[in-house]
């Protein structure tokens, strides 16, 4: 049986889309109590086919065959980039009733609970007074907690206990799978290390906001909710001005959100009231739905801009020894999802498949992130909080195109729930690009021809869609293959292969459906910059600016030291890989 990372797909006024053991698409018809209870997907355009599993295969192999990178044209992204898009991922699809199902609730919040939208929910569950979720915050403070790592003997600088810099833990259990979970809302926010530093860094963000909101004056009453005001409306002005017109045509995000939507939930009332695909009467405040053309293919973009390495602190980075850079494995290694928060071999990744294996139960200390190798911190024109010299501009993201470097061939069973499945390494199921084209037939997605046609846009041409521009090879595949992509090319390779030959930003098909729910995520929000267009940012350097640095800065309370806690310098004499591994194990 294929095994997903979201086995079924419940799509308003279709059925729950899902697959039978031999990977055919299956509908079913949920009772009413079932369909209040699930996810709200939506369609936005046609129907597809089914695709030929031979194809998938094929375009697989190609799309993973060898690691992409940038052009001379492309945006440069700075690396870090890659993982807020997976958290806001996360954030659009986070249900936030999914501990609640056995108590009394309205069929309004049992909607609202499962729909999408850019509120931080992810963050912040249901709050800090909620009977199950209260257990995110310091004792009676509007205040999320932060967790402390563990000593490594490798210098000074990484053999201590660092207090805020690891996510919160649960820190109690009869296994250590229970105890090294991250106490968070969303436990997807810990399958790699990236986005937990992330996740980690929206938590101190929120923390400085009430202390800066007490420090005004306001009382205990009403600060979480103003406070939570604040960084969701900070958070939202970040994606829509310095996120979206990094990875989408900017001409196309500023049509969308000057103008409105023309495509994707448009409100009779509305300036495209022609296109209102059957939501006649929709209100900004209605609960959205999220379109299986923009999860299960456009918004995957992140997948194509993922490095094999990273240039992560002083400890893991080019040239240091013993370790180098830090590896993508490394990055799901040091994790309490996909990972164990111990070293693995690389050699050896299968014993990532025992969540209770490994010593260390807390993030070892000389893996906290330096995030000014992450992003590029220039324009706030401090010297302080530039990375060395040696960096020298190389940690950006890949090319946004149709080859994934290859370590997203050969996935830890963890990041898809498939620990204890029995999957072996190298196996078909653990391809990144296998998963994702695989999951679009399983929702029976529309081509990317259908969607270009849909939407009005041009389509791609027959030597842009089979050639591209250094992206992924198809010279291998057959010519009826070949035929049946420029018939119905499955919508997330058209996506990015329109990024590809658009020099490495979303366009056309892609561009459109992504800044389109944007857009509806926000409005949806409470709160929303959409709905108050007259708002603007106090935390940045002008009225109009808040960038992802800006909340970074914020989240270290302006302090560099906070940025980069390892600092540059070896502090002490280096310790030897294993007399490390020694110590890990004698400490577990």
């Amino acid at each position: 049986m294929r095994r997903h990372a979201r086995d079924n797909y419940y799509v308003v006024g279709e059925g729950i889309l899902t697959s039978d053991d031999h990977g055919n698409a299956v509908c079913q018809h949920p009772s009413t109590v079932a369909e209040l209870r699930k996810f709200r997907f939506s369609r936005l355009g046609p129907q597809g086919g089914p695709v030929d599993p031979d194809l998938i295969a094929a375009l697989a192999g190609a799309m993973t065959d060898a690691g992409n990178q940038p052009d001379s044209d492309a945006p440069a992204i700075p690396a870090g980039f890659t993982y807020l898009g997976q958290f806001v991922d996360h954030d659009l699809t986070a249900d936030k009733t999914a501990v609640s199902l056995g108590r009394d609730v309205t069929v309004d919040e049992l909607i609202q609970g499962r729909s999408p939208s850019l509120d931080l929910d992810s963050l912040y569950g249901r709050g800090p007074g909620h009977p199950q979720d209260g257990r995110f915050y310091e004792d009676d403070s509007p205040r999320l907690l932060t967790g402390t790592t563990s000593p490594v003997p490798i210098d000074a600088g990484t053999n201590v206990a660092r207090a805020g810099f690891d996510l919160p833990r649960v820190g109690a259990g009869s296994t250590k799978a229970a105890q090294r979970a991250a106490n968070i809302p969303d436990a997807r926010n810990d399958e790699n290390l990236a986005v937990a530093q992330t996740h980690l860094a929206f938590i101190h963000f929120h923390n400085r906001m009430v202390d800066r909101l007490a420090a005004q004056g306001f009382s205990e009453h009403g600060l979480f909710r103003r406070a939570r005001s604040e960084v969701v409306r900070h958070y939202q002005w970040m994606l829509r001005t310095d996120f979206l017109p990094r990875i989408v045509e900017p001409e196309i995000v500023e049509e969308v959100f000057l103008h409105g939507r023309r495509y994707f939930e448009v409100p009779a009332a509305g300036p495209y009231g022609e296109h209102d695909n059957g939501y006649r009467g929709l209100r900004p405040v209605d609960a959205a739905t999220m379109p299986i053309e923009f999860s299960v293919a456009a918004y995957r973009l992140g997948h194509s801009m993922t490095r094999s390495s990273y240039e992560w602190n002083r400890v893991f980075r080019t040239g240091s020894q013993p370790f180098g850079a830090a590896t993508l494995f490394q990055l799901f290694t040091f994790s309490g999802t996909s990972g164990i928060l111990t070293p693995v071999p690389p050699n050896d990744p299968g014993q990532l498949d025992d969540p209770n294996g490994g010593t260390f139960l807390t993030l070892p200390t000389n893996w906290i992130v330096d995030f000014r190798r992450l992003y590029d911190f220039g324009p706030h024109g401090r010297p302080e909080l530039l990375p060395p010299a040696e960096l020298d501009g190389g940690n950006v993201t890949q090319r946004i195109d149709t080859l994934l470097v290859n370590p997203l061939a050969d996935l830890p069973a963890g990041s898809f729930g498939g620990r204890g499945a029995g999957i072996p390494d190298g196996d078909l199921q653990r391809n990144l690009a296998f998963r994702n084209l695989t999951r679009a037939t399983m929702v029976r997605l529309a081509s990317g021809q259908q969607l270009a046609e849909f939407l009005g846009v041009r389509p791609l041409s027959e030597d842009d869609l089979l050639g591209g521009a250094g992206g992924a090879d198809l010279s291998g595949l057959s010519g009826a293959q070949r035929q049946s992509l420029l018939q119905a090319c499955p919508l997330w390779f058209y996506v990015l292969r329109e990024a590809e030959v658009n020099h490495g930003r979303l366009t056309g098909v892609g561009g459109r459906i992504v800044a389109e729910v944007f857009h509806r995520a926000m409005e949806a929000a409470n709160p929303s910059i959409v709905r108050d267009p007259y708002w603007r940012p106090a935390l940045g350097p002008d009225e109009n600016t808040f960038r992802m640095t800006d909340l970074l800065l914020a989240a270290a309370a302006g302090r560099p030291e906070n940025l980069n806690p390892l600092g540059d310098a070896v502090a002490g004499g280096l310790e030897s890989v294993d007399r490390l591994v020694s110590a890990s194990v004698a400490r577990g």
